[in-house]
């Protein structure tokens, strides 16, 4: 029996990622980049809806105090859906007009942590970067192709960051004033495709996406692959837990670039992974 199960829905996306677990609304929202979209799947009946936005969308986070966080091409931004409001925050990179945001996730102290990069994928002018509830930002690191992730380790000590287009993970030490001492955490070989979106299980293990790779792979804390899960999907790029358990996942893909798109590539799926995942954090700005 296959492991997994495509979410029925009209279309596919051409650049699915940031998926994200909503405990308020049990529902589970992810983003089409390019299309640019916002879909959101309700874990009570079933029902897939999407909202068209005006300009590329990366990703989006939930507010403590209600609405999103989101990060578009033109920068960070306050949105609420119904009706559609977005309210820009600020752009962290003025001086790189081509530059757009790519996966972003909040951790458990109310920070977003996010990766900006070219949007043509040909210099290295990408950077991660820490939002603050005070809507300050920071430039953690820099020099990325294709950043991804990023995901905290379950004791908070670990933040876990790849650059896609080298085919590396790297893992930070966690601090007070953000991350510090970047080192090399997984090589991803060619056969592997690339390092795409990834979360952390209850077990404190990586499950990582495979660009490239038609799969999901789980690594232990140390950076040993654990298992692999086949999707048909040959772009597989953002993973989360979701569920009133948090043992449910789902798992998003992407068509852009493919001449002869399959009927799951794009598609959106749950899969039996066996485990449990880590609650979704909100920010708190």
């Amino acid at each position: 029996m296959p492991q997994w199960r495509m979410i029925a829905r009209e279309g596919a996306d051409i650049l699915g990622e940031g998926t994200l677990w909503s405990a308020r609304e049990n529902a589970v929202y992810w983003v089409d980049i390019l299309a640019p979209a916002l879909n959101r799947l309700s874990l009570d009946d079933g029902a897939v809806t999407r909202v068209a936005m005006p300009e590329p969308l990366g990703w989006v986070t939930e507010r403590q105090a209600g609405g999103f966080i989101a990060g578009f091409q033109s920068g960070f931004a306050e949105i609420q859906l119904d009706p559609l409001t977005i309210t820009p925050i600020g752009d962290p990179e003025p001086h790189f007009p081509g530059n757009r945001m790519n996966d972003g996730k909040a951790d458990a102290q109310g920070h977003i942590w996010c990766g900006t990069m070219d949007m043509a994928e040909e210099h290295d002018r990408g950077a991660l970067y820490r939002l603050a509830p005070d809507r300050s930002w920071t430039c953690v690191d820099s020099g990325y192709r294709v950043p991804n992730g990023p995901c905290f380790s379950p004791c908070g000590q670990w933040l876990y960051h790849s650059d896609t287009a080298s085919r590396q993970m790297y893992r930070f030490r966690r601090t007070e004033e953000g991350a510090t001492d970047r080192e090399p955490f997984i090589q991803f070989a060619e056969a592997d495709g690339y390092p795409d979106g990834m979360t952390v299980d209850a077990d404190g293990h990586i499950w990582v996406a495979h660009w490239g790779g038609s799969r999901i792979s789980r690594f232990t804390p140390e950076g040993q692959l654990d298992r692999a899960i086949a999707l048909p999907a040959r772009q597989v790029t953002n993973i989360c837990f979701a569920g009133r358990d948090l043992d449910r996942m789902f798992v998003s893909s992407a068509t852009v670039g493919l001449d002869d798109p399959s009927e799951h590539d794009g598609g959106f799926f749950e899969v039996d992974c066996g485990v449990k995942g880590l609650p979704t954090h909100l920010f708190a700005g």
